[in-house]
Parts: structure tokens; sequence; C-alpha cells
């Protein structure tokens, strides 16, 4: 948790983002880390957890973390808490809660209720075609 707290301060020292950092362990051995870099790179998704799933799987050539766990300074985002699921990492250790980060001033609570209106299925059979085209391609080739 140390090194996930120096990367949450190398982070927020250098005006990439939030104080949110994140470290990656596989069998003892440090595998990705990241730090929040939302301002830095103008994108919302990049999340500290999200940096270091990145740099994880970027080192290991791969998208199945299984085996690994993560380290973050915050209890996980709900989409962070999808791409530590669909990554197949196991066990998350974070060291502040979704209270706390609501009190300096980030939104997360929000993000546990479904949202409104804001989906609307189109083009549904257009789509379903194409979700055909994957099966009969997956079953070819290694996806």
């Amino acid at each position: 948790m140390k090194l996930a707290i120096d990367e949450a301060r190398a982070g927020i020292n250098a005006g990439h983002g939030g104080p949110f950092g994140c470290v990656i362990v596989r069998d003892g051995e440090i595998v990705g880390q990241g730090h929040n870099e939302v301002v830095k790179r103008h994108d919302p998704t990049c999340h500290g957890e999200i940096m270091a799933i990145r740099d994880a799987c970027k080192k290991l050539g791969t998208h199945d973390l299984t085996g690994c766990e993560l380290y973050t300074t915050a209890e996980p985002c709900p989409m962070c808490a999808g791409a530590v699921m669909w990554a197949n990492i196991k066990k998350v250790f974070y060291g502040c809660n979704i209270e706390d980060t609501d009190r300096i001033g980030f939104r997360d609570k929000e993000f546990y209720e479904a949202p409104g209106d804001i989906s609307e299925e189109l083009h549904r059979e257009e789509c379903l075609e194409v979700f055909r085209e994957y099966t009969a391609l997956k079953d070819k080739k290694n996806y």
C-alpha cells in the first residue's frame, strides 16, 4: 500500500489528477502501477486503477490478471470495480472509503446508483448480426 500512496503523491505533485494511486502485485512482485491522470490526459477514464491495470496488462502481455492483487488509495468507483472484475483480479485492498472520497470533493457516491434515462436500444438487429459474425470468428480463432 505504501507504493500506491507514493504513486498517488507523485500524481498530485505533478498535477495529473486526484490523490488516487494504485499498484498491482502478482506473487509478491509489482506487475503494474499507476495514478490518476484524468487532468493530464483530459480523459475521465484515466483513474489510478485503470492506469495500473493497463500497465500490468502491457507488461504481462495479457488482458487476464488472474492471480493478481490490487492495492489502491481509495475504494474503487464502479468504473474501476468493473475493470477489476473484467481483468479477473480477485482481491482489492483500499485505503480510503467512498465517504472519505466524497469529503474531498469527488462524486463517487452518485455512480453507485443506476443512471437515469441515458440509454436507449437502437438498431438491435444490425448489432446482433455483428455479434453473430464475432461468434463465427471466435470459433475459428482464439479470442
